[in-house]
């Protein structure tokens, strides 16, 4: 559990500090979280794999946190919270090999 300094553990009163902060954006806030991760054309458990995949490229360890556990609990195996987390790597490695392309045209454009 490294970096318990570095993000402090989410507690009841932080919770309850945000929602005191800005009580309708976050009911809105969770009214949306709660349509967005409800059964719909995608599973429960694909939509907390994608979480953990998009948590991972956004770099958010209170969301990677969150959602590998939700995962799990909507029956993700492990093996596929880890795959999840390898198409992310690609994703995201994949998108610096892609923009090197602008890198490319802007050296072709220089005398």
């Amino acid at each position: 559990m490294a970096n318990e300094n570095l993000y402090p553990k989410v507690t009841k009163v932080i919770v309850d500090k945000r929602k005191a902060l800005a009580p309708e954006t976050m009911e809105a806030w969770s009214n949306f979280s709660k349509t967005v991760f409800k059964e719909g054309a995608l599973s429960e458990k694909t939509k907390q794999l994608i979480a953990v995949a998009v948590a991972h490229v956004t770099q958010c360890p209170y969301c990677i946190r969150s959602h590998t556990k939700m995962a799990m609990r909507k029956g993700a195996s492990q093996k596929e919270i880890m795959e999840a987390i390898w198409v992310a790597s690609e994703m995201r490695a994949g998108a610096a090999y892609a923009h090197a392309t602008i890198a490319l045209d802007e050296m072709e454009s220089l005398p």
